[in-house]
């Protein structure tokens, strides 16, 4: 049965490359958001074991998600994926839960070695 996971990013050409590093015979059910809401409302449709989420999205940020999965679907895998690398931002997205945070440019490497660590692979 194929895992759902959810690519949340506002750039389409950022949802593309998160596509284009995925493992090659994952076993995924992939969806998109354009925001963090949309990001939201696939969680709460079960499209979402996993979410690739974006910090800088419009109507919610990444760190708003965040704050609503640690209250109400903890069970949710986040790998926070964003250009935003400042030590007080990565400090941030771990304590609101995420399981880990890649930078961009995505490297597949990171993100399969994430993927593994986590039980997906």
């Amino acid at each position: 049965m194929p895992i759902p996971v959810t690519i949340a990013d506002d750039s389409a050409l950022s949802r593309k490359m998160i596509r284009r590093n995925l493992p090659e015979h994952w076993d995924a059910e992939i969806n998109e958001a354009t925001n963090g809401k949309e990001a939201l409302l696939a969680v709460e449709a079960g499209k979402a074991d996993v979410l690739f989420l974006d910090l800088q999205m419009p109507e919610m940020d990444g760190y708003q998600v965040l704050r609503t999965l640690r209250d109400h679907h903890e069970k949710t895998v986040v790998i926070v994926i964003s250009a935003d690398i400042q030590p007080e931002a990565v400090a941030l997205v771990n304590s609101l839960g995420a399981f880990r945070f890649l930078k961009k440019p995505l490297v597949a490497a990171e993100l399969h070695k994430a993927l593994s660590e986590v039980g997906l692979l």
